[in-house]
């Protein structure tokens, strides 16, 4: 089992500024993004994460130093937040020496469950993403979200925009020494055409985690749909109790 993750935290998040001045540390449920993406980690089994700050690093930084964790908490910066994500990714490459890792999002709020699963699956050698093909599903933003068109397991297409697809990117991805060096081949590397160079050769799979929830927690519209759901959840177990 995948025991590290990369947390990518280096974005602006402009959409949410009204809400937080830094995305990471947006309050939802009463507590900052990074908290849930880190306490929900750490509830999947990962020991340690590599958090990638650019945009607002020091005081996100200073958060993350201010708090106790359950799990080892690093963090590594990009020169410049306005690269595309993949730099991101390439950013934490040396800090896993070869080792395989969970990658995910720090503005998505996910289920612990969701990462526990693909940190179990792995990557099959390649690189392997949780897919959610819940299409009709109107917790998705369809002009923001990343959509991808699968032939079994396999990824054949990914992007947004896509004419034609049957699942969405959940964010989730288990990573390894083949995505970095996809990554490492593109003069801009994003994320999604790392994942293309990876499909491409036959090495990007999927894994099914469309009975498990997340969001996107992007702009306001997104933000209050996911206090929506942990006011759900907390009153789910405060009746369970």
């Amino acid at each position: 089992m995948i025991d590290t993750a990369i947390l990518l935290a280096a974005g602006e998040g402009s959409r949410l500024r009204s809400a937080a001045p830094y995305k990471p540390l947006c309050p939802v449920g009463g507590r900052p993004l990074i908290d849930h993406a880190i306490g929900g980690l750490a509830q999947a089994g990962i020991r340690q994460v590599v958090v990638v700050l650019g945009y607002g690093a020091d005081r996100i930084e200073a958060h993350l130093a201010a708090t106790a964790w359950p799990v080892a908490v690093h963090t590594v910066r990009v020169a410049d937040h306005r690269e595309p994500n993949g730099v991101s990714v390439l950013a934490a490459r040396a800090q896993l020496a070869g080792r395989d890792a969970l990658l995910a999002m720090c503005d998505h709020l996910v289920d612990p469950e969701l990462y526990r699963r693909v940190a179990q699956a792995g990557t099959g050698g390649g690189a392997r993403l949780a897919i959610d093909r819940r299409i009709d599903s109107d917790w998705v933003d369809l002009d923001d979200v990343t959509c991808v068109r699968t032939e079994g397991d396999c990824i054949v297409a990914i992007g947004k925009g896509l004419a034609a697809y049957d699942c969405f990117d959940t964010g989730v991805f288990a990573i390894g020494p083949a995505l970095f060096a996809a990554l490492a081949s593109l003069a801009s590397p994003s994320l999604t055409e790392g994942m293309r160079v990876l499909a491409a050769q036959g090495s990007a799979s999927t894994l099914d985690c469309s009975d498990i929830d997340w969001i996107d927690v992007d702009d306001q519209p997104a933000l209050d749909k996911a206090e929506a759901w942990l006011h759900r959840l907390s009153t789910k177990r405060a009746a369970a109790a």
